[in-house]
Protein backbone atom coordinates (compact mmCIF):
# COMPACT_ATOMS: atom_id res chain seq x y z
CA UNK A 1 0.00 0.00 0.00
CA UNK A 2 1.32 3.46 -0.84
CA UNK A 3 0.16 7.02 -0.33
CA UNK A 4 1.39 10.18 -2.03
CA UNK A 5 2.73 12.83 0.36
CA UNK A 6 2.45 16.45 -0.75
CA UNK A 7 3.51 19.59 1.10
CA UNK A 8 2.44 23.01 -0.09
CA UNK A 9 5.56 24.39 1.63
CA UNK A 10 7.85 22.59 -0.81
CA UNK A 11 8.04 23.22 -4.55
CA UNK A 12 5.72 21.38 -6.90
CA UNK A 13 7.61 18.56 -8.65
CA UNK A 14 9.25 19.65 -11.90
CA UNK A 15 8.69 16.25 -13.53
CA UNK A 16 6.67 13.06 -13.37
CA UNK A 17 7.24 12.22 -9.72
CA UNK A 18 5.79 12.81 -6.27
CA UNK A 19 7.45 14.79 -3.49
CA UNK A 20 7.18 11.71 -1.34
CA UNK A 21 5.64 8.27 -1.17
CA UNK A 22 4.59 6.69 2.10
CA UNK A 23 4.86 2.92 1.65
CA UNK A 24 3.29 0.34 3.95
CA UNK A 25 2.48 3.19 6.34
CA UNK A 26 6.04 3.20 7.70
CA UNK A 27 8.51 4.08 4.94
CA UNK A 28 8.67 7.55 3.40
CA UNK A 29 10.67 7.91 0.18
CA UNK A 30 11.39 11.58 -0.54
CA UNK A 31 12.25 12.44 -4.12
CA UNK A 32 15.38 14.46 -4.78
CA UNK A 33 14.85 18.03 -3.62
CA UNK A 34 16.64 21.01 -5.14
CA UNK A 35 16.90 24.57 -3.83
CA UNK A 36 13.57 25.81 -5.16
CA UNK A 37 11.14 27.42 -2.74
CA UNK A 38 7.38 26.73 -2.76
CA UNK A 39 6.97 29.32 -5.55
CA UNK A 40 9.42 27.40 -7.75
CA UNK A 41 12.17 30.02 -7.46
CA UNK A 42 15.73 29.21 -6.39
CA UNK A 43 16.46 30.43 -2.87
CA UNK A 44 19.74 31.79 -4.22
CA UNK A 45 22.50 31.02 -6.66
CA UNK A 46 24.98 29.77 -4.05
CA UNK A 47 25.48 26.45 -2.28
CA UNK A 48 24.57 27.90 1.14
CA UNK A 49 21.11 29.16 0.20
CA UNK A 50 20.33 26.14 -1.97
CA UNK A 51 21.39 23.63 0.71
CA UNK A 52 19.29 25.41 3.34
CA UNK A 53 16.27 25.43 1.02
CA UNK A 54 16.71 21.75 0.15
CA UNK A 55 16.70 20.89 3.85
CA UNK A 56 13.64 23.07 4.45
CA UNK A 57 11.86 21.29 1.59
CA UNK A 58 12.72 17.91 3.08
CA UNK A 59 11.51 19.12 6.48
CA UNK A 60 8.14 20.19 5.08
CA UNK A 61 7.64 16.86 3.30
CA UNK A 62 8.59 14.96 6.46
CA UNK A 63 6.11 17.04 8.46
CA UNK A 64 3.36 16.40 5.89
CA UNK A 65 3.86 12.70 6.62
CA UNK A 66 3.92 13.22 10.40
CA UNK A 67 7.68 12.76 10.65
CA UNK A 68 10.83 14.76 11.39
CA UNK A 69 14.54 14.60 10.59
CA UNK A 70 14.86 12.06 13.40
CA UNK A 71 12.95 9.57 11.21
CA UNK A 72 15.40 9.82 8.29
CA UNK A 73 17.55 6.71 7.93
CA UNK A 74 19.27 7.34 4.58
CA UNK A 75 20.08 10.28 2.32
CA UNK A 76 21.80 10.63 -1.02
CA UNK A 77 23.43 13.99 -1.75
CA UNK A 78 24.28 15.06 -5.28
CA UNK A 79 26.65 18.00 -5.73
CA UNK A 80 27.70 19.69 -8.96
CA UNK A 81 31.02 20.60 -7.33
CA UNK A 82 32.69 18.45 -4.65
CA UNK A 83 34.48 21.58 -3.45
CA UNK A 84 31.09 22.51 -1.93
CA UNK A 85 31.14 19.41 0.31
CA UNK A 86 32.37 21.19 3.46
CA UNK A 87 29.83 23.99 3.25
CA UNK A 88 27.02 21.54 2.41
CA UNK A 89 28.02 19.29 5.31
CA UNK A 90 28.01 22.20 7.76
CA UNK A 91 24.47 23.26 6.79
CA UNK A 92 23.22 19.66 6.49
CA UNK A 93 24.48 18.98 10.03
CA UNK A 94 22.30 21.79 11.42
CA UNK A 95 19.20 19.93 10.22
CA UNK A 96 20.41 16.37 10.87
CA UNK A 97 21.94 17.26 14.23
CA UNK A 98 20.59 14.55 16.55
CA UNK A 99 19.96 11.44 14.51
CA UNK A 100 22.49 11.25 11.70
CA UNK A 101 21.29 9.01 8.84
CA UNK A 102 23.46 6.90 6.59
CA UNK A 103 24.54 9.03 3.63
CA UNK A 104 26.23 8.91 0.26
CA UNK A 105 27.53 12.04 -1.48
CA UNK A 106 28.42 12.00 -5.15
CA UNK A 107 29.25 14.51 -7.86
CA UNK A 108 26.73 14.96 -10.62
CA UNK A 109 27.86 17.18 -13.49
CA UNK A 110 24.36 18.51 -14.03
CA UNK A 111 21.24 18.67 -11.87
CA UNK A 112 17.65 19.67 -12.73
CA UNK A 113 17.10 23.35 -13.55
CA UNK A 114 20.80 24.09 -13.01
CA UNK A 115 20.69 23.34 -9.27
CA UNK A 116 23.95 23.09 -7.32
CA UNK A 117 22.68 20.39 -4.95
CA UNK A 118 19.99 17.74 -4.75
CA UNK A 119 19.15 15.54 -1.76
CA UNK A 120 16.83 12.54 -1.59
CA UNK A 121 15.85 10.83 1.66
CA UNK A 122 14.27 7.73 3.12
CA UNK A 123 12.52 7.95 6.50
CA UNK A 124 10.93 5.31 8.72
CA UNK A 125 8.10 5.90 11.17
Amino acid sequence: MKKTVLSNSAPTPVGSYSQGILASGNFLFISGQIGLNADGIFAGDDIVSQTEQVCLNIKSILEAAGMSFENVVKTNVFLVNMDDFGIMNEIYSKFFNVSKPARATVVSPQLPKGALIEIEAIAVL
